[in-house]
């Protein structure tokens, strides 16, 4: 954007948005010119008016309604009747009737004539002389009221009296720089204002209180209620005729300088670009959206809305131009002639057909404030729809959408021109008359491939965008299953997304296209949205199988597994469990290891029954029992020694690791031995008479740590594995959460294995040092000193005794601790006892229990230190009182 300046304007009108002025008639591109806004048809013929009176000229003319008025060179006025009829070629004609004429007693031509149909008056203008007439007889009013010492004058279409029966005439007086308000009534004229102006006018138009003027040497806005003045921009009008003319409210057309047709407010600025016409502009008239101008030789029309040049029309000798009331008129010295416009709609087409799309929306949205809102909203919409298909056929992608989008398009008329887009079932009419003139894509494109591909890419993109939007209300059906086809036919990823989301592609048709396609892993998601999973998963099956070809996933088999796994078909799931571990046991068991667990899918697929399956599967069936112990944590004896026994069985066919400290541990063995260890649901018997003569002697010690025979389980990790950080584990292990004395126990047994009977190893001797040095608080010192060998120094046992002896102390220390305050606890309750006491008790007959109401029966009571008293029953009976401490506080 930048800001045009003219030096000569007035800086309040000269600042508006970049404007390309449209070249002169001479200049202007055939294309610019050839839109036929209004057609020239005659009115009344030279003989009808004048017969052979030669020098006799027509001077003004007046419209209001079917009335027509003619006021003449030799002071005649001519009263006509206009008939408007319509050939069958659609084109206006026109017929006056002429009613009378009449000489209005003067010897000057008349200058001026204006209606004022609410008084049923003619003002006509004739020797500087304003004569009230009656419009149908032509008569002068009887008290023969009239305005003297006028060159011109301007009815006020705004006016500020508000009398009905009134209208406002503002005249330019004889006298110098002066102009006159004046009220007209229906035979009397009443002056209201007179004002000067710093020139002598030339010209006038009003709209309330404001006076537009064509001054000598400049137009001016003039508020003659305050006699505030707004100067406009220069003009000469000794060389140029001023024209001033009110197009609407607070707004004027004036004739400026350089052949601009400029707009002004009553505020003084413009709001509108200027037209650019003729230097030698004789008359102006405004017909919505178009200023149309008057020359020497020619007509020309104007947009108000984009300011270009759209009409040309040869007329030579013309010197009168003027609307009334929509109907523009044009005249010649010797003939009156009608500009008339063709309907807007006709307009928007011929520019519609000529592609000229932008000046299309421009006139159509300028014509809303002449059609009524609904009729405006329905012709917009189609107007915008047209527009659109013909920015898509010319690959404007981008505009099209903005205009499907704005035009509410039904998407169908767009994906009608894609062939076989659209279903079979699909009760879809283009509309009529129809939006385009296109066939198909394939007359659209002229068969260009390359051309055809963008329209298909655009059509993805835009269905994408519309099928979640108000849009697709009602054919969602028919938006999905073109944008499907689409999809499958460019191959394109976003396939896949639309099946795995809700959609409403139809069946029928989207599974005939994908298997034209051969997109056979995506029709089966079709199944699968239509609520067919048995053929999905069958389809999918065969792909796996090799059967029908599709590269779509390459884990289509872990694909197929996750399916199964979240499927609620009980039926579906048996079906192709075992396909599934036949191609692998360990991915084929999640579909009943990986399953939701809601209570429907556990009582669906019972574990008794999964592992009936599972029996000729055997790793499947470790993995499943894993599930049920590890993951589900069941509490059942026959999953726990099944488990136990399938990792037993691989361990020996392994081959078990016999050795003991540092021997390499498989994994099934680790999982035995945690197995063995945390759960205590199997059967330990039954696993013991298995493992007997298996070479598995640190199972063989857990499992005697189960039956409680620690000695013999600790004797092995002693002797048989030497593993002597294993032994001191399982006395943790065994004791945990266990009582303090039981812990100790297994330790002494320990230490007594490694101190028994025999020849002493040095190993077992270190092994009891670091057993006593790093578990000091485990033991009873007292009884590890008795058993210990007396050659043992101290400095060797220096940590245990240290240990020992903290533990002593501390346990003491602690019971001194505790034994104090136990003492101190019960000399409060001795103090709180004799405080009670103190006070001594009245019990009679009289007195009522607080919690029944009824007497004492006995000395016998309960009081609360509050002083209430009530029977020891019912304080038995009751826990707590509610205007008490607790009962244990009584005395």
């Amino acid at each position: 954007m930048f800001l045009l300046y003219c030096p000569w304007v007035n800086p309040m009108l000269v600042f508006y948005p970049q404007v390309h002025l449209p070249r002169r008639k001479s200049d202007q591109p055939a294309d610019m010119m050839s839109t036929k806004a209004f057609s020239l048809v005659s009115a009344v013929e030279r003989e009808l008016l004048m017969g052979d009176k030669e020098r006799v000229n027509i001077e003004c003319v007046e419209c209001c309604g079917r009335n027509l008025y003619v006021g003449t060179s030799d002071c005649f006025v001519y009263h006509f009747l206009l008939e408007e009829n319509t050939l069958p070629a659609g084109t206006a004609t026109f017929t006056a009737t002429k009613q009378l004429h009449r000489h209005l007693g003067f010897k000057k031509p008349v200058n001026e004539l204006r209606a004022a149909s609410a008084l049923n008056r003619l003002l006509v203008l004739c020797d500087n002389c304003i004569t009230l007439v009656n419009m149908m007889s032509l008569e002068p009013v009887p008290s023969g009221a009239r305005i003297k010492g006028a060159t011109a004058f301007a009815l006020n279409e705004n006016p500020v009296s508000g009398d009905p029966f009134c209208v406002e005439v503002c005249i330019i007086s004889v006298k110098r720089r002066t102009i006159q308000v004046f009220m007209v009534y229906e035979d009397r004229v009443q002056i209201v204002r007179e004002v000067s102006t710093p020139e002598q006018p030339l010209a006038v138009a009003v709209d309330g209180h404001f006076l537009c003027l064509a001054l000598t040497t400049q137009y001016i806005i003039l508020n003659y209620s305050t006699g505030v003045a707004q100067d406009l921009f220069p003009y000469c009008s000794e060389e140029k005729r001023p024209i001033v003319k009110r197009i609407g409210r607070q707004e004027f057309l004036l004739a400026g300088p350089g052949g601009l047709g400029m707009f002004a407010t009553v505020a003084g600025i413009s709001q509108r670009a200027p037209v650019h016409w003729s230097e030698n502009v004789v008359g102006a008239a405004i017909c919505f959206p178009y200023v149309i101008a008057l020359d020497d030789e020619f007509i020309t029309v104007h947009s108000m809305l984009d300011q270009q040049q759209k009409q040309t029309l040869p007329f030579k000798e013309g010197h009168i131009l003027q609307d009334f009331e929509g109907r523009v008129i044009v005249a010649t010295s010797k003939g009156v002639y009608i500009l008339v416009p063709l309907p807007l709609e006709k307009q928007i087409q011929d520019l519609l057909a000529s592609r000229r799309v932008e000046e299309a929306l421009i006139l159509a949205k300028g014509a809303r404030r002449n059609i009524p809102k609904e009729k405006f909203q329905v012709m917009y919409r189609r107007i915008l729809q047209q527009a659109g298909f013909i920015q898509f056929a010319q690959l404007q992608f981008l505009e099209a959408k903005e205009l499907f989008r704005s035009g509410q398009l039904d998407v169908r008329e767009l994906i009608s021109l894609y062939p076989f887009l659209l279903p079979t079932s699909s009760s879809f009419t283009r509309s009529h008359p129809p939006l385009h003139e296109y066939a198909d894509l394939n007359q659209l494109t002229q068969g260009d491939q390359e051309k055809m591909a963008k329209c298909k890419r655009f059509l993805m993109s835009y269905l994408n965008e519309v099928r979640s939007t108000e849009v697709a209300n009602g054919y969602k059906e028919d938006i999905d299953t073109a944008l499907l086809k689409l999809y499958a036919e460019a191959d394109h990823d976003s396939l896949l997304d639309l099946l795995v989301t809700e959609n409403f592609c139809l069946l029928t048709d989207s599974a005939a296209w994908l298997e034209k396609h051969k997109k056979y892993f995506a029709l089966g998601l079709l199944y699968h949205s239509n609520n067919q999973d048995a053929a999905a998963v069958q389809l999918w099956v065969n792909i796996v199988n090799g059967e029908i070809h599709d590269s779509t996933r390459s884990d289509l088999y872990e694909y197929v597994v996750d399916f199964l796994t979240h499927s609620l078909d009980r039926e579906l799931v048996w079906q192709y469990a075992g396909w599934a571990l036949q191609k692998s046991e360990e991915v084929g068991v999640q579909v009943f290891t990986k399953r939701p667990l809601n209570e429907q899918q556990k009582s669906s697929f019972n574990p008794d029954d999964v592992i009936t399956c599972l029996k000729k599967y055997p790793k499947a069936l470790v993995k499943y029992l894993e599930h049920l112990v590890v993951d589900r944590s069941l509490q059942k004896e026959e999953y726990h020694t099944r488990l136990a026994l399938l990792y037993l069985d691989e361990v020996l066919r392994q081959g078990p690791s016999t050795g003991g400290r540092g021997a390499e541990v498989t994994e099934t063995q680790a999982k035995l031995r945690q197995l063995l260890q945390k759960s205590d649901l199997y059967r330990v018997h039954f696993l013991m008479d298995r493992i007997q003569g298996a070479g598995l002697p640190m199972e063989s010690a857990i499992l005697h740590g189960k039956l409680e025979e620690h000695e013999e389980a600790l004797r092995i990790l002693v002797h048989e594995l030497r593993d002597f950080s294993a032994a001191e584990d399982y006395c943790l292990w065994r004791s945990e959460g266990r009582a303090p004395p039981y812990r100790q126990r297994l330790f002494h047994t320990l230490l007594a294995i490694y101190l028994g009977p025999g020849p002493s190893a040095p190993e077992l001797t270190v092994a009891a040092v670091d057993l006593l040095n790093h578990h000091a608080t485990e033991f009873d010192a007292a009884q590890v000193l008795q058993l210990l060998p007396g050659t043992w120094s101290v400095q060797l046992l220096c940590p245990f005794l240290t240990g020992a002896m903290r533990d002593s102390v501390h346990t003491r220390r602690t019971a001194q601790v505790a034994v104090g305050l136990a003492k101190s606890e019960n000399l409060i309750y001795k103090y709180d006892k004799m405080k009670l006491k103190g006070s001594s008790v009245r019990l009679s007959d009289k007195k009522l229990c607080q919690m029944c109401q009824n007497p004492f029966c006995e000395p016998v009571f309960v009081r609360y230190p509050n002083g209430g008293l009530v029977h020891t029953h019912c304080a038995a009976s009751r826990q707590t009182n509610p205007s008490s401490p607790s009962p244990g506080t009584r005395t």
